[in-house]
């Protein structure tokens, strides 16, 4: 470990140029000071920050920075300043870019993101949260495109370099005082301690620096804090706003069914949010190797990073600092999915589908994107199987694998089709083999629809709404 630390300083004039550079092309007047180089980080760490740490350095002076005639109208020092603030934090280190220019224009933010379709005009949306737009891809709000600024390209690849690292960018501005830039990276990147926690059937890792402490409470305490009390828990002078983690990331209400039993609590602890986060039990306390998830899990909210377990499960890591303060997100997202999902469940009320398929893996998915849409799901693990259920109850429609033990795909479609009580099922084959002799025969004996694996979901969805819809009308 020792051996991969190395001083921050040695960026120091790399980014001093920067500073230097930009001033001179806008015809600024600015100071730079770089506080705390002295410290240790990670080579690797140092390596990815250059590019974000230039970004941000350049946008410190061309767009924070007021010109000089626009300080001295505003009986400010002709000299902007743009400051480097690097400091440790427990295991954290905190880098933090902030100037004394004009702060970050929210009205044109909010302009900006309206116009652009991102927000609606009467949305009630804080500073804090309007100010997040500028994360987002392609969002500038430049009227000129020049070298330096307004190609829409910045902010949002610098949020997801440094979310990548495992890392948060937090933004705080005040008019005409200046802003700061906030990043909080790990110190180093090969090893983290974290606290393995239960969601349902899935496994999280939660940071342990950003954990202050775990309680425990009884289902009735916990009732009592999500249904009739004001939703907070104290400990200590503290007040730590609850949340269920299921909640959080998949929109899925508290459970808390037997009274008696404790539940474990996590005090979590990001800048100046306290959230007491519910969660169903504990694995314990690792020491995990972090990796990155590539792009396209990295833009997810509330994920840094995976490990791998000693037995091969692929477990996230969870950045509890965006995953909390995006809890307004989340939640009007997930009261617009119970709402769907109400609705769904209402048109769909009858609605069965049976799935037959030897992979337990292949059963379990199916019947978790089926029951999103509010659909009663019947398993079968091969066609003798099915035929047994089958005569227990008859579902809406059937999802057939053909490669099965004991029975496979045809042998049951056919049975099906031959039989009088059962010959109108709707039958959706979805098979590993595509290939158009399999198919001919599959249509022959009379399925519905011939799906290959694998399938989107709207794919799914669709060709089920459409079948049924098709033999309504017959």
């Amino acid at each position: 470990m020792r051996t991969r630390m190395i001083k921050f300083n040695g960026l120091s004039s790399r980014l001093a140029r920067i500073v230097r550079q930009t001033a001179r092309e806008l015809g600024k007047n600015v100071e730079f000071e770089i506080i705390g180089d002295e410290l240790e980080v990670d080579r690797s760490i140092l390596d990815r920050i250059v590019s974000p740490l230039e970004h941000l350095l350049r946008n410190a002076v061309a767009h924070g920075i007021e010109t000089n005639e626009a300080r001295a109208a505003l009986n400010k020092t002709e000299l902007g300043k743009v400051t480097v603030t690097v400091s440790k934090e427990a295991q954290d280190l905190i880098v933090n870019v902030s100037d004394n220019g004009s702060g970050i224009n929210v009205d044109a933010i909010r302009s900006s993101a309206i116009a652009k379709g991102m927000l609606t005009a009467d949305a009630e949306l804080n500073d804090h949260d309007i100010v997040q737009f500028i994360l987002e891809p392609g969002f500038s709000t430049a009227k000129d495109v020049t070298q330096i600024s307004g190609r829409g390209v910045g902010l949002d690849v610098v949020d997801s370099e440094i979310k990548q690292l495992g890392g948060t960018l937090d933004i705080q501005s005040k008019a005409n005082k200046g802003s700061q830039f906030i990043s909080r990276l790990p110190m180093t990147l090969s090893i983290n301690q974290a606290l393995l926690v239960h969601l349902q059937e899935d496994i999280f890792a939660v940071p342990l620096n950003t954990v202050e402490g775990i309680v425990r409470l009884s289902g009735y305490e916990l009732e009592m804090i999500y249904e009739k009390g004001s939703g907070y828990y104290e400990f200590g002078d503290d007040k730590y706003d609850v949340k269920y983690l299921g909640y959080l990331l998949k929109g899925k209400k508290a459970e808390y069914l037997e009274q008696a039993a404790p539940y474990p609590i996590l005090l979590v602890k990001t800048g100046d949010l306290r959230v007491a986060v519910h969660v169903d039990s504990l694995v314990g306390r690792r020491e995990i190797v972090v990796k990155p998830v590539g792009h396209q899990i990295s833009t997810v909210k509330g994920v840094s990073g995976a490990t791998i377990l000693g037995d091969g499960h692929v477990v996230l890591i969870l950045d509890m600092a965006s995953l909390l303060r995006a809890k307004s997100v989340f939640q009007i997202e997930s009261q617009a999915a119970e709402m769907q999902l109400e609705a769904e469940k209402h048109v769909n009320d009858t609605l069965t589908v049976m799935v037959v398929d030897d992979s337990i893996t292949i059963r379990k998915v199916t019947e978790r994107i089926l029951g999103r849409h509010g659909m009663d799901v019947i398993l079968a693990k091969d066609g003798l199987d099915a035929t047994a259920k089958l005569q227990e109850r008859l579902p809406d429609i059937m999802l057939l694998d053909i490669e099965m033990p004991r029975m496979d795909g045809y042998e049951v479609a056919t049975m099906v089709r031959n039989n009088e009580h059962m010959k109108d099922l709707p039958i959706i084959m979805i098979t590993s083999r595509t290939g158009s002799k399999h198919k001919e025969k599959a249509m022959e004996i009379g399925v519905n629809r011939y799906l290959g694996k694998p399938y989107q979901e709207d794919e799914l969805i669709e060709n089920i709404t459409t079948v049924l819809e098709e033999i309504k009308a017959s």
